[in-house]
């Protein structure tokens, strides 16, 4: 995976002074014991740092203040020990401009009913604190995530990693920059779109640059590094050359590897995380990328073909949050359409994301009729089975919108002898009639990013986060 920052969460847990200072320090014990605990559990894709018991509104937007200028933090969690006087938190949660989670759980998971007392009442009000707590969120109109629980369970602290990934992913955004190499293809509008009212809602960066500026970067490539990732290629993916003469195949693959390293080299340069191509301009290449994407798709970096800087974007986006597993680039091909077969084959020309491979992918050689250059070297493999979602994202002029809904992923039942891609086969769980209609009716594009690592929650929680219309189809 592309490397990101090493991020961590703060916790913060609310209290006051009304109960003296023995409740306070047990307030923090107990507090320091949960994080160390929480840290140690293995469950947790980053780390949680004990910043404070928090008593008064001036050290609540102190540290809110102190969040929003340091990098390395990425959310805040925060947890009502006691009850906690929520005026407190007006001044501070509004200065608040990374991603919030309310952990609303207690130190013990039981009644201790033989030595209950009101000292263990004053010392344990979370169930009533953190409906005050709650309240002057929802007042604020925070939109923040709430996990209820006891934080020592194994499905809590998998709920919490899960709303961890988004909010670094929300963290990252700010972050994404996408070059666009010779803009969209031309007269599609679903992949068209506000630069600027993305890069505002969303922090995405999108440049234009002329196919003839990539050129140059793949030309420059060294014959060792093209020698050496060959060698590198023969021992990860089988290599079959066909119809292809030894010579073709060779060429032909080593070009799409010198296409790899002048791309990479490009966005490596100048801070691109994304990146989309067009067929429709391809001076100076001899091929339209395929196996380069494939293997750029494979370190993390966002890509979608025809220009779509929207669906590159949030394909990066996706892959932070997932760790870059099996999550990448899909297109809607065709239908299966027989009663009780029925499915969509997910499919591109050529750059279908290899983290969704179930089979060892083979290097192969075919024609490709759209472009017109020479015949392109891509990954050919089967994708995966389970439950995954499948994501798009629209302008609407007035808005951007999140469309996405739960698939069953599958193995096509036949070979495709004559299709010589990698392919993927899903159906929605309603039912393919009712999630194509569903998917029409909004206007949801046929460029898409299919993942079996994000679920529809965490899209929920990340659409919050941006304050972005999300429609999640049933």
């Amino acid at each position: 995976m592309k490397k990101m920052q090493d991020y961590e969460f703060w916790f913060i847990t609310g209290s006051q002074f009304l109960y003296g200072p023995e409740t306070l320090k047990q307030v923090e014990a107990d507090a320091k014991e949960i994080v160390d605990q929480l840290n140690a559990s293995n469950q947790l894709p980053y780390s949680i740092k004990f910043k404070l018991v928090a008593t008064t509104a001036e050290n609540i937007t102190k540290v809110m203040k102190e969040v929003n200028y340091n990098d390395k933090v990425a959310g805040v969690i925060t947890w009502m020990h006691t009850f906690s006087p929520a005026k407190n938190w007006i001044r501070g949660t509004k200065l608040l401009q990374k991603p919030l989670l309310h952990l609303a759980t207690q130190k013990l998971n039981y009644i201790p009913y033989d030595t209950i007392d009101l000292d263990y009442m004053n010392l344990n009000q979370s169930a009533h604190g953190d409906r005050e707590y709650a309240f002057i969120n929802a007042r604020l109109r925070m939109n923040n995530k709430i996990i209820s629980g006891y934080w020592g369970d194994g499905d809590i602290q998998k709920q919490i990693a899960k709303w961890m990934d988004v909010a670094v992913g929300y963290n990252e955004s700010f972050d994404i920059k996408v070059v666009s190499f010779a803009g969209k293809m031309r007269n599609v509008a679903v992949t068209d779109g506000d630069k600027i009212e993305a890069q505002i809602k969303f922090g995405w960066t999108v440049d234009y640059w002329s196919i003839g500026e990539l050129a140059d970067e793949v030309d420059a490539v060294s014959e060792s590094d093209i020698d050496a990732k060959y060698a590198e290629l023969q021992k990860e993916y089988d290599f079959v050359p066909g119809d292809n003469g030894d010579e073709k195949f060779e060429h032909n693959t080593k070009y799409q590897i010198r296409e790899y390293f002048g791309i990479k080299k490009f966005m490596d340069d100048r801070g691109y995380t994304a990146f989309t191509t067009n067929f429709e301009d391809l001076r100076g290449l001899e091929q339209l990328p395929g196996l380069a994407v494939q293997m750029l798709m494979a370190e993390g970096y966002g890509f979608a073909g025809e220009g779509d800087w929207k669906t590159a974007a949030l394909d990066r986006l996706m892959k932070i949050i997932a760790h870059n597993k099996q999550t990448g680039f899909m297109e809607d091909y065709t239908l299966d359409l027989r009663k009780g077969h029925e499915a969509i084959l997910g499919s591109h020309m050529l750059e279908v994301d290899p983290t969704i491979a179930s089979d060892k992918p083979r290097v192969e050689v075919h024609p490709l009729d759209i472009g017109g250059k020479d015949d392109p070297a891509r990954l050919v493999f089967t994708g995966s089975t389970g439950d995954a979602v499948d994501v798009t994202m629209a302008d609407f002029g007035d808005e951007f919108k999140l469309m996405s809904y739960d698939v069953s992923g599958n193995k096509p039942e036949k070979e495709t002898p004559y299709l010589p891609v990698a392919k993927q086969l899903w159906t929605p769980k309603q039912g393919w009639k009712k999630g194509a209609e569903g998917w029409l009716t909004l206007g949801g594009g046929h460029h898409t990013v299919l993942s079996f690592a994000v679920d529809s929650e965490q899209l929920t929680d990340l659409s919050k986060m941006f304050g972005l219309t999300y429609v999640d189809i049933k």
